[in-house]
């Protein structure tokens, strides 16, 4: 092949790559770029061009904009707590609702990660595939364990629209098969909108030494319980760390933290100087506490002067689960007695401790002066726990594995109650003691035991009212509507291209400043948990006589009963059986 040739096929090669070259160049043209959203000027001088940042800036917070801090305990019956009439002392709750607000009828789901799950996404349990805790899962619709794309969370929303978000403590709300190192990170905190996690995934852990993760990678705790360590102090020192570090290089930005410890649920593990605190106040035992608590709640304002309290076991035996019985306290042995207040002494140490501990958090918030303009919510997800049995055990997981307690056995312990050698959980008894008035405890969605729980909400700015009760009846997907009016924020129709579910809660910022009898904005709300269920509409509510876990069956035969909660909150009176005797 000559020369002349070559050039010739050189040539034509470049006629044939001209036009891909043009086309290419052209895309690469500034002025071809989509511009639909740029709001700045193109020329070919930059002289005479101007830059448009805005399109590629994250939102910002409205100015002004609230930081908000929710506190959210697990077990605990709404008889327990000192600002509610009950012998546990909580200071730093009594400060949140001397400057705050105490709501007397606030509901649950009755069980762990459903409540959860609601609180995360404003939606009924069964929308956001929990049904029941994640290891109950069956993989039938409401109750795979995974929240879909189509519930985006409350932090999701406001890390969108420029809060930091943070997760400090308990996760229930990770699928079972994901916990663990190799597995999906796609319903961990960080991939559900939080951008810190620091806790544990799970329903429980050893407070002593808990099984911990930080972000998206399982760690070490920082040092031992010889050297003064207890989960609920290290959550409270990672929660004031996480903070520090926000506030030193963004100080305008405003925050969402969901402190979540590990109390009150069981193991019941807490310092011996605050089961100290306890000793002998509970001997007379959870016949005599559920007769002294109910009048200091009467007084409170907390339940109307003329509520009822039925007896213990108030389920007939066709009905109810074996599991959940109460000793009579009377027909109990003296070792059973000793035991079983010492269990109680042990729970209300670790419930006093974690307060003390959410304290500091409280504390360096005012100290900062950021208290002012921080939303408070301290909660607890379901009633009081009967997962002790009815003989209490100084390892919980004999319960989940149908093991029983020898009395003698666990009295060999009792001396070591709260410490890092055993796995406590107080009997059946103390569960519906906590939870009195109302029958039953956690798992009984039908009943107010199971759900009514404890709520105080404090912001001193936007807050007028002080130390003040709200009888308003509402319910845990509540508190996202709350928290999305607060902040002035709406649910997306689509989040992230996906559409989204509406609300299945109302907001309760009416009643910031409402009267405490003023009416309620919520209308309907349904239970359903374990087997058991009810409905509640405009103060009425009908129940299914079910217990949860019974393995019986029986649906198409169970009874319902009918009750007027407005002026019946213990749910004594069955007025179905007045309506079919007439």
């Amino acid at each position: 092949m000559n020369v002349t040739t070559m050039r010739k096929g050189v040539l034509f090669m470049l006629l044939c790559l001209v036009p891909a070259l043009t086309k290419t160049f052209a895309q690469s043209d500034p002025r071809q770029v989509r511009k639909e959203n740029f709001k700045g000027v193109i020329e070919l001088d930059v002289r005479d061009s101007k830059a448009d940042w805005d399109p590629y800036t994250l939102k910002s917070a409205p100015e002004g904009a609230p930081n908000i801090l929710f506190v959210l305990f697990d077990d605990t019956g709404q008889a327990a707590w000192s600002p509610f009439g009950g012998a546990i002392n909580m200071p730093t709750l009594q400060k949140l609702a001397d400057n705050g607000l105490i709501y007397s009828q606030w509901h649950t789901t009755a069980l762990c990660s459903p409540t959860r799950s609601t609180l995360l996404t404003g939606r009924n349990h069964h929308l956001t595939g929990n049904a029941a805790i994640t290891e109950a899962t069956d993989g039938y619709p409401g109750s795979n364990g995974r929240i879909p794309k189509q519930c985006a969370t409350i932090a999701q929303i406001l890390q969108e629209n420029g809060w930091s978000t943070f997760w400090i403590g308990k996760n229930h709300n990770v699928p079972e098969q994901d916990v663990a190192s190799g597995a999906s990170r796609t319903q961990w905190p960080t991939q559900m909108g939080f951008d810190r996690y620091y806790g544990f995934l799970g329903g429980e852990t050893n407070q002593w030494y808990p099984d911990l993760v930080e972000d998206n990678h399982f760690t070490e705790q920082p040092y031992g319980p010889e050297d003064g360590y207890h989960l609920s102090k290290d959550l409270a020192d990672k929660a004031i760390q996480y903070i520090q570090d926000q506030k030193a290089t963004n100080p305008s930005k405003p925050w969402y933290m969901w402190f979540c410890p590990g109390a009150n649920h069981a193991p019941h593990h807490a310092p011996q100087e605050f089961i100290d605190r306890y000793k002998g106040k509970f001997d007379e035992g959870y016949d005599a506490y559920r007769k002294w608590v109910v009048p200091r709640m009467i007084a409170k304002g907390i339940i109307p002067k003329d509520t009822k309290m039925e007896d213990f076991n108030p389920l007939p035996p066709n009905v109810s689960n074996p599991g959940d019985y109460v000793k009579p306290w009377n027909k109990l042995s003296a070792d059973e007695k000793k035991l079983f207040s010492k269990l109680a002494e042990v729970y209300a140490g670790f419930s006093e401790y974690t307060d003390y501990q959410v304290g500091r958090i409280v504390e360096y918030l005012e100290r900062t002066g950021q208290l002012e303009n921080t939303i408070v919510i301290y909660a607890a997800d379901n009633g009081a726990s009967g997962e002790g049995s009815p003989n209490g055990s100084v390892n919980e997981n004999k319960f989940f594995n149908g093991y029983p307690d020898e009395l003698s056995e666990n009295m060999k312990y009792i001396d070591k109650l709260g410490g890092p050698d055993t796995y406590e959980h107080y009997p059946t008894g103390w569960a519906a003691a906590f939870s009195a008035p109302y029958k039953m405890f956690k798992r009984y969605s039908e009943y107010s035991g199971g759900t009514c729980d404890p709520l105080v909400i404090s912001w001193p700015k936007g807050i007028k009212a002080r130390g003040e009760v709200r009888n308003q009846y509402h319910h845990s997907t509540d508190i996202v509507p709350t928290i999305l009016e607060i902040c002035g924020l709406e649910i997306p129709k689509t989040f992230n291209g996906v559409g989204q579910y509406p609300l299945s809660g109302v907001s309760m910022r009416y009643s910031f400043d409402a009267s405490p009898t003023a009416p309620t904005q919520k209308h309907v709300q349904y239970y359903a948990m374990l087997g058991s269920r009810a409905i509640w509409k405009d103060g009425w509510k009908a129940v299914a006589l079910h217990a949860p876990l019974t393995g019986k069956g029986n649906f198409d035969k169970d009874e319902w009963e009918l009750y007027h909660v407005d002026v019946d909150r213990s749910e004594s009176v069955n007025l179905a059986k007045r309506i079919l005797r007439n």
